[in-house]
């Protein structure tokens, strides 16, 4: 199966839809052209984009909202928190200061820009959450 992101005119994804392997052959050999060929004539809509499901092509797997990143092909999240910065390799938000890895439990605090320390009730095993 080969899945598809139609995006609309600013390359955000509004729907995500899966055709058969077959449906993009040429001559035995996939094409993502001959999708695109396919779903247009299905559908009357000509922007799409093929997806990895196993993100092996693209960075990520398109999800509705995500924005196509023609520049660095790839899908890339909204992004939730002002704070965060692109990871350019793999194209997903991090926080803009790494978590600390001294052992103990933090939460983000996005008004300080910084990771405060949750305190861990006595005898109980630190958990970390992000």
């Amino acid at each position: 199966m080969a899945h598809f992101a139609k995006l609309d005119e600013n390359n955000v994804v509004v729907d995500v839809l899966v055709i058969s392997d077959t449906d993009m052959l040429v001559n035995g050999v996939e094409q993502e052209s001959k999708g695109v060929e396919f779903l247009t004539a299905l559908t009357g809509y000509p922007k799409w984009k093929q997806t990895s499901y196993g993100a092996k092509f693209r960075k990520n797997y398109a999800g509705i909202g995500f924005t196509y990143d023609e520049q660095r092909d790839a899908f890339i999240a909204p992004k939730t928190l002002a704070s965060w910065v692109l990871n350019e390799e793999t194209c997903h938000w991090d926080f803009c200061k790494p978590y600390p890895t001294d052992g103990r439990q933090y939460d983000w605090n996005e008004f300080k820009l910084d990771w405060i320390e949750v305190p861990t009730p006595k005898g109980a095993t630190p958990v970390v959450r992000l």
